[in-house]
């Protein structure tokens, strides 16, 4: 398959790259529940960052936490893409790599919590 990118110099390759990222963003939350909902709470919990965290690195760890929720579930949806893509059929290392994406987001899931209890609460 030709790379679409691979004759792109500077400016042009950046606004193709930053344009398939929209892709792949609004593509994400059309058909991704979850990322619909992490979506929905950082945007709520975002601004309670600023307010509550005491010290910069405080919201910084606040969210930053959040972002990294939202990074590993488009990691952990586009493997799932991948697995769809290769074939439908169930197969007992398509359902590994899925469960494998599934606790990555749980970890990063249980790491917002963890960061947000100990700030807000101790």
């Amino acid at each position: 398959m030709r790379n679409p990118h691979k004759n792109k110099k500077g400016f042009d390759r950046l606004s193709a790259a930053l344009n398939n990222s929209f892709k792949g963003l609004k593509a994400t939350f059309k058909n991704e529940e979850a990322f619909r909902q992490e979506i929905f709470l950082a945007l709520i919990l975002i601004p309670v960052a600023f307010y509550t965290g005491d010290t910069t690195v405080e919201k910084i760890l606040l969210v930053s936490s959040l972002i990294l929720l939202i990074v590993i579930e488009l990691i952990n949806t586009g493997i799932e893409v991948i697995i769809d893509r290769v074939s439908l059929d169930k197969n007992e290392l398509s359902k590994l790599a899925k469960d494998i994406g599934s606790a990555a987001v749980l970890i990063a899931f249980l790491n917002c919590f963890i960061v947000w209890l100990l700030i807000l609460f101790f």
